[in-house]
């Protein structure tokens, strides 16, 4: 007997982001899609617009009757002798995984979606597609992309929030972790003024809370012997469109502010869709006087709260380990490199992204190699 051929799924290719809208959008409208706030048009275009000479290919995947299937943005660039192409986003966006029409669409064949990636390389030039942070299950399903992946060096971390607020804190926070935080705000009171959460709704709130990140987060950077990636003014740019209405509020940032001085203590911001808040980034005033109150507890707490009273189902850490990340996620995001190669180039460059993610992920999971490493950080910071 005949084996079943399986109909290939068909790719079509936008080369630019109006082309593609129309579609991209329709998309995300569905209810029925699955993707991360990190596929919206919005925040890729945000993030795109930055950097006009990118080479982007928006790669849409129709089933045999023209539906669309998957829709994958893509930007291909030269790195180390080998045409790879990326998913938009580099180190900004926590996870990379493509747009499904519907949980039905991404249930497919893992082989079937390798298979038309492939073919679709093969066919624009590409050595290989180097796909990072793959869920491996997104909102209860499967990513067929995260078939057989190396483990990242790190994971994600999410939390489900509850229809109340309260239930939610005193479930998220123990009643010993409440009465903490209730104190350690009454003395940032006691010392600055009275106290506030506010999410950025202006260009001038948006201005100040961006700018009082950058200032933490350069301070903190600086001690850790790191580099500033928050320095280059195209980050900032990006971060300006995607927060601000014209640019579809995608990001939103919030703020422990001092309400009769103004002072910011701490900021949050996260990626944004109908359902989820996806954190991005975060800092904190680390003055004495500040840093011993924990705002950047206190902020989470109520940011938590917020979210949860607006109606989202999901509130997640992003990508990392961090102690205040434990401490209140109920679950662990388990996250994959993906290394297609379509040519014998392309397989050298996996080879060394796979074992460029293993020896990664050996320092991060070893305390005594990962001090090692910031020691040897700290140094050259010091030297350079």
């Amino acid at each position: 007997m005949r084996a079943r051929v399986r109909p290939r799924l068909a790719a079509e290719v936008f080369h630019d982001l109006a082309a593609a809208e129309a579609l991209w959008r329709a998309l995300e409208a569905d209810p029925a899609v699955l993707a991360t706030p990190y596929q919206r048009f919005d925040w890729v275009a945000a993030f795109a617009r930055t950097a006009p000479g990118a080479d982007l290919r928006i790669v849409v995947l129709r089933d045999a009757a023209g539906r669309p299937r998957v829709l994958l943005p893509l930007v291909v660039a030269r790195e180390g002798g080998a045409t790879v192409a990326r998913v938009v986003g580099a180190k900004h966006a926590n996870y990379h995984m493509p747009l499904f029409a519907s949980r039905e669409a991404a249930a497919m064949p893992p082989e079937d979606l390798a298979e038309a990636l492939h073919r679709f390389g093969r066919e624009a030039g590409i050595d290989v597609f180097a796909l990072s942070h793959q869920p491996r299950f997104w909102d209860g399903a499967a990513n067929p992309l995260h078939h057989r992946a190396e483990p990242a060096p790190s994971d994600g971390y999410g939390l489900i929030l509850g229809p109340d607020p309260d239930a939610t804190l005193k479930r998220v926070f123990s009643s010993d972790a409440r009465k903490k935080l209730r104190a350690k705000e009454r003395k940032l009171v006691e010392a600055f003024g009275p106290v506030a959460c506010r999410r950025a709704e202006t260009p001038e709130e948006t201005e100040a809370f961006l700018a009082a990140f950058y200032a933490q987060k350069a301070a903190r950077f600086a001690a850790m012997g790191l580099a500033d990636p928050y320095a280059d003014p195209a980050v900032r740019d990006f971060l300006a469109r995607a927060a601000s209405p014209a640019g579809g509020s995608v990001l939103e940032v919030t703020a422990l502010v001092a309400t009769e001085t103004s002072r910011i203590f701490a900021v949050f911001a996260g990626a944004v869709d109908a359902q989820r808040y996806s954190g991005m980034f975060t800092a904190f005033d680390a003055d004495p006087a500040v840093s011993r109150s924990s705002p950047g507890d206190i902020l989470l707490h109520h940011l938590i709260g917020d979210q949860t009273a607006r109606g989202r189902r999901t509130f997640d850490l992003g990508v990392g380990e961090a102690r205040y990340k434990s401490s209140i996620c109920d679950e662990t995001i388990e996250l994959g490199e993906v290394a297609l190669p379509v040519t014998l180039r392309g397989q050298v460059f996996a080879l060394r992204t796979v074992a460029a993610a293993r020896l990664k992920r050996r320092i991060k999971r070893d305390p005594r190699l990962m001090a090692l490493v910031t020691r040897l950080r700290r140094r050259r910071a010091a030297a350079e």
